[in-house]
């Protein structure tokens, strides 16, 4: 698995993952971040099943597996423009409306996938 403070596994076959993960990518100036390509040979290393992992975004920070707004919450914590929501969600309240706005979000997600295709 590559090094990093955090892990993350995406899929880049999604138009809209692709975006999102360009855009973090940039911003992790500091290589925090080790973001691993579900499709690729890396993508094996993730610890949930192929489906788990492109159905809901998954992250792991110090050796704590994450998933849905935690997760994504992890990663804004290993960059520092982020990094203050990132650490807002460590509150239990603000963390479950993160999780709620996520689990909206999904609801939406293929129809924003279709649009960008």
């Amino acid at each position: 698995m590559p090094q990093g403070r955090v892990t993350v596994w995406h899929d880049s076959q999604c138009p809209l993952c692709r975006r999102e993960i360009a855009l973090l990518r940039r911003l992790d100036r500091r290589g925090s971040i080790s973001f691993v390509d579900l499709h690729g040979a890396e993508g094996q290393s993730c610890p949930v099943s192929r489906q788990e992992a492109l159905a809901r975004f998954h992250a792991l920070e110090d050796g704590r597996l994450l998933s849905g707004a935690a997760a994504f919450a992890a990663m804004w914590r290993a960059i520092p423009l982020l990094r203050p929501l990132g650490l807002l969600a460590r509150n239990r309240r603000v963390l479950a409306l993160l999780e709620a706005m996520y689990l909206r979000f999904l609801t939406v997600r293929p129809r924003l996938q279709r649009w960008l295709r």
